[in-house]
């Protein structure tokens, strides 16, 4: 007899005591009738049922300081996938007293019950295997065709309302031990009860189906909002393509017409070309001739400034001369008034000299005449004036020729 697998044993477990649960919870919820707390013990069995299930081929994850086992982190990755449980997940990290991640998990699924979303949230976990297999190993509950099994059992609850207070329940240190003498019922009790089973399990069907029907009407109004919107879009992308063509045959047109245009100029623009080169040949023998024409002027050009810059030191060379003579002669001008000056006074001097002389000629001629017994005297004094005179005389002539020649 070949052997089976245990983790296929260990699911199918799970799987009948999920639907066991489940099945038991909705049907005392109807018979009670009304609004579900925390105490009521099929809920409570229904959570701890739960935590088995998400606990199943959970990988050990390595910390820090220890090694453990969590169903929070796949439950904290719902809000990533399925962009209405961000609310939840926010409310659950806010919850006071909550102090381990298995506290948070219990807190999670509380209120997902309370929302009647925990399937829509786990149908979303369940379809992301990739990243399933980050915290389940391959053979987990959650990554095989059990896990789908729940999730479908799940809609069910939706029928049962539920007012739970998470703020003051400890969730950290429960301990989550199945009841399965709530499960075992004997044979008396369970023929009393059949019928209530059938019920349950009718209403069951029929809310599965209207919860299904709900999803899919949605999904069906939701399909038609998109076939109108496509709807339009494709007939704004038909007018669009018949504007985009009439467009293209505009720009055709506009291309052809501007083809045959740049043609006619590409013509007109090489015939112009040609009379220009032309010219241009014409304009370069031109301007070679000009050209040694112009070198000849400017060799004579060239010839003549440099014959004019030799005269110009020959002249700067000359007036350098004549400035220096100029200096000389006002030197010398100078120095001829200085002796003219001088000569002057001497002049006026002889002449005073001579004025003198004259006097005393005068005088003495006076006195010799009335002394002839000194006639000898006499006239050795004449004689000695008469010199002195003519000395005078002669010095005031040299002085009067040489003032005559310094002035011309």
């Amino acid at each position: 007899m070949a052997t089976k697998d245990p983790t296929a044993v260990e699911r199918a477990n799970l799987l009948n005591m999920a639907k066991l649960s489940i099945k038991g919870l909705i049907e005392s919820a109807l018979s009670f009738g009304r609004t579900l707390d925390s105490d009521y013990p099929p809920l409570q069995q229904f959570f701890v049922v739960m935590e088995h299930c998400l606990k199943h081929g959970l990988k050990v994850r390595k910390s820090f300081l220890s090694y453990n086992k969590t169903i929070w982190g796949p439950l904290e990755l719902v809000e990533k996938l399925y962009p209405e449980a961000e609310e939840i997940g926010a409310s659950v990290r806010d919850l006071p007293g909550l102090k381990t991640p298995l506290g948070r998990a219990r807190a999670w699924l509380r209120l997902a019950l309370m929302q009647k979303k925990m399937a829509d949230y786990l149908r979303c976990l369940i379809i992301q295997r990739e990243l399933l297999s980050e915290f389940y190993e391959y053979h987990a509950l959650m990554m095989e065709e059990e896990g789908a099994v729940i999730v479908g059992l799940l809609v069910g609850l939706n029928v049962i309302d539920a007012n739970l207070c998470v703020k003051g329940e400890d969730l950290d240190s429960q301990v989550g031990v199945i009841d399965f003498s709530m499960y075992l019922k004997n044979e008396e009790e369970i023929g009393n009860k059949e019928r209530n089973v059938q019920i349950a399990a009718i209403l069951d069907q029929k809310n599965y189906v209207e919860e299904l029907n709900r999803q899919l009407t949605s999904t069906v109004s939701s399909l038609h909002s998109r076939v109108d919107s496509l709807e339009k879009s494709n007939t704004k992308l038909i007018e669009e393509l018949a504007i985009a063509k009439n467009n293209i045959i505009k720009l055709q047109e506009e291309n052809h017409q501007l083809r045959s245009e740049n043609e006619l100029i590409l013509m007109r623009t090489r015939q112009h070309l040609e009379v220009t080169k032309v010219d241009v040949e014409t304009e370069l023998q031109t301007y070679k001739h000009s050209r040694q024409g112009l070198d000849e002027m400017y060799n004579d050009a060239r010839r003549q400034l440099r014959d004019e810059s030799q005269l110009r030191q020959d002249v700067e060379n000359e007036l350098s001369v004549q400035v220096g003579m100029k200096h000389e002669i006002e030197l010398a001008m100078k120095l001829l008034e200085k002796d003219i000056h001088e000569k002057q006074d001497t002049l006026i001097g002889l002449r005073q000299q001579l004025e003198e002389v004259k006097a005393i000629n005068i005088e003495m001629y006076q006195k010799l005449q009335g002394s002839e017994d000194s006639l000898k005297e006499k006239n050795e004094i004449i004689a000695r004036l008469e010199e002195k005179t003519n000395k005078i005389t002669s010095a005031m002539r040299q002085l009067e020729q040489s003032l005559s020649f310094t002035q011309s």
